[in-house]
């Protein structure tokens, strides 16, 4: 497993540190593929770079596969060679001028241990057999496709057979359509092997697909762990809701004390379930995804949260309809279903259900350092 605490890292900017990871703490159990999900700045590569041993934190724990390999308490640092874990990076780092059976053997030839020819061959062998390369061995690194070359990084991180693996945007180089044949193969991947796997994207449809749990960050911090349908259905921030998918915010104030109730708003009240309690009279926005937001030519019968509203435009994307009603003075994205009919300037019922509109208390205004209260600049953190 893989266990963080309380990790804070820094980096100068002429005369000040600039904050990239901001005393966070998550932990990773074994077997699960864990994701570290946010907007470029917000610390997440430094978090992974720290785990790996890349980047010397300036305070906390990191314990992988059982073993303390930093702790600034008790002084201990395990180089990154010296670490149970296997890595790909972002462009994959494939040696072109060496084949495919010595770019995943590699890792076995210059690490500290030392293993004989047959071993190096069963090994590699057996790894490129894991990641569907078995057959390949002689033939050139650049020879491969993309999503052969990502496979191959793969195999040669999982050669050592690590305890835990590391992934830092692995998939970005590709194009979309292998993207999303590569995102089933590497989950079906860790499944199979079941190792312990930390991801980092900035994709939320791969961090939603693939997860077990994510940890949305910014500004060097986690403002929301969770498993995916948690995170997407249940977002507790502005920040967490705008990132992941899309979204329609309509503000409003909470009228009864507890979970249950509804929010006074300009198009009157709507019932609504908050995920965590609130007092009556609290500002609080709500967040609908386009998904969730019906539409009707007449009003349905026992239905509640129904507002007039006009077509503004339609878009056949293929898979769903994209509507766009105007409320008043406010514009509201829907997906409904391909076959639906609907015209710009017709007149509809807008249906927000219950279940679909979460409740959110105001944002993170900021996010300061400690001890200068300086906010560290996002442009300016690793990402």
């Amino acid at each position: 497993m893989i266990r963080v605490s309380n990790l804070l890292k820094t980096f100068p900017d002429r005369k000040e540190r600039v904050y990239a990871v901001h005393d966070i703490d998550f932990a990773v159990d074994d077997g699960s593929f864990y994701t570290l999900l946010g907007p470029s700045g917000c610390g997440k590569t430094t978090t992974l770079r720290c785990i790996a041993g890349l980047e010397r934190p300036d305070a906390g724990d990191i314990e992988v596969g059982g073993t303390v390999v930093f702790s600034s308490s008790r002084r201990t640092y395990v180089p990154a060679h010296k670490r149970d874990i296997g890595m790909v990076f972002q462009s994959y780092a494939i040696w072109p001028h060496m084949t495919v059976f010595d770019n995943a053997a590699f890792p076995l030839r210059v690490g500290g241990k030392k293993y004989s020819r047959a071993e190096i061959t069963r090994k590699v062998e057996e790894a490129l057999r894991i990641v569907e390369l078995g057959g390949l061995e002689g033939r050139m690194a650049t020879q491969l496709s993309g999503g052969q070359q990502q496979r191959l990084a793969l195999a040669r991180a999982l050669v050592r057979e690590p305890r835990v693996l590391l992934l830092d945007e692995p998939l970005s180089n590709l194009d979309a359509k292998l993207r999303e044949q590569m995102r089933g193969e590497l989950r079906d991947l860790q499944r199979r092997v079941g190792i312990t796997t930390l991801y980092v994207t900035h994709d939320q449809v791969e961090a939603l697909s693939m997860s077990n749990r994510i940890a949305v960050m910014s500004h060097g911090k986690i403002v929301q762990e969770d498993t995916p349908r948690e995170i997407y259905r249940s977002p507790r921030t502005r920040f967490v809701a705008d990132f992941i998918g899309s979204t329609n915010f309509i503000n409003g104030t909470w009228s009864a004390d507890g979970r249950l109730g509804r929010a006074d708003t300009a198009f009157g009240p709507l019932e609504a379930q908050a995920s965590q309690p609130l007092a009556a009279g609290e500002p609080i926005l709500l967040s609908i995804r386009p998904e969730d937001v019906r539409l009707h030519q007449q009003a349905p019968p026992q239905a509640v949260n129904l507002i007039e509203g006009r077509i503004a435009s339609v878009m056949f994307v293929g898979e769903f309809l994209d509507c766009r009603v105007d409320v008043g003075s406010q514009e509201l994205r829907t997906r409904q279903h391909p076959t639906a009919q609907f015209q710009p300037g017709q007149k509809v019922v807008v249906e927000l259900p219950p279940e679909g509109c979460a409740v959110l208390r105001e944002d993170f205004a900021s996010l300061s350092a400690p001890g200068n209260g300086a906010e560290a600049p996002p442009a300016a953190a690793a990402s």
